[in-house]
């Protein structure tokens, strides 16, 4: 490939580039981050050096169990993000098909989906107790009324000449869903669940502000409190981990299960 080529718009680039320039963007941000603490230009009370992240982070695996929050936060993330799917995609799906479903539902969840959780949280402790259930509760309700809305427009999105293509063969109404309209939709679905998922964490420090003993956002407040900036970058760049693990999951999938599709730009 020419070298011209990878400034033409939507023009694809090696994988070997694009994991270059990727890996190149997280070298800059350390590199601002070391010349910043390491030139005490900024005190460690508001951004510790880079060494002193790593031995907090070893600090926190081997004295104070960080490995059981870790683990804490992922069962409840992924519970409401499920939980949010079962229920989101289908619902967008016919929302998207069926005009009948969209005048139904559309305006209310438009209408919902501009309401903070966080703003709910005094009700879900009231309706649910201050357990698990209503962790799991603030991080459906922000991602529900998103992901459900996306995987709408996914699904409207579907060529309308496809539908009258199938009719005209034949297809019936019911089976256009599932030969017509699912297969269409699907990449777009599989996207949608990879960026919402993402949505699900913002919400975990949230959901773990009141009545919580574990988790990632639990130890991330406790740290705020004790004025240990460390350990609250340490909880964060954790997230952001394993936030860039479920992304590439959801690439893998999506490269196996649609390999007919570009996706991320690379080229062989």
């Amino acid at each position: 490939m020419r070298k011209s080529n990878i400034f033409a718009p939507k023009a694809n680039i090696s994988a070997g580039l694009y994991l270059g320039l990727s890996l190149f963007s997280f070298l800059v941000l350390l590199a601002v981050w070391s010349f910043l603490t390491y030139g005490k230009y900024v005190s460690p009370l508001f951004l510790p050096a880079p060494d002193a992240i790593i031995t907090s982070a070893v600090t926190l695996f081997t004295e104070f169990d960080l490995v059981t929050d870790i683990l804490v936060s992922v069962g409840r993330v992924t519970a409401g993000f499920v939980l949010a799917a079962i229920i989101g995609v289908p619902l967008g799906i016919l929302m998207g098909s069926l005009k009948m479903f969209e005048a139904l539902v559309e305006p209310l969840l438009g209408f919902l989906r501009y309401m903070p959780a966080s703003a709910f949280i005094p009700l879900f402790i009231l309706w649910l107790g201050i357990g698990e259930t209503e962790k799991v509760a603030v991080i459906f309700f922000g991602t529900f009324f998103q992901l459900t809305l996306m995987v709408m427009d996914v699904t409207k999105n579907v060529s309308k000449d496809l539908i009258d293509t199938a009719y005209t063969l034949g297809v019936s109404q019911k089976s256009v869903f599932r030969r017509v309209i699912m297969p269409a939709s699907l990449p777009g679905i599989l996207d949608t669940l990879r960026i919402t998922f993402g949505w699900a964490w913002t919400y975990l420090v949230v959901a773990e502000i009141v009545a919580a003993s574990s988790g990632l956002g639990y130890m991330i407040m406790q740290s705020q409190r004790f004025l240990r900036t460390d350990h609250i970058i340490v909880g964060i760049m954790i997230i952001g981990i394993i936030g860039i693990c479920i992304d590439i999951i959801f690439k893998w999938i999506y490269a196996r299960l649609f390999p007919w599709i570009g996706k991320g730009g690379v080229n062989g």
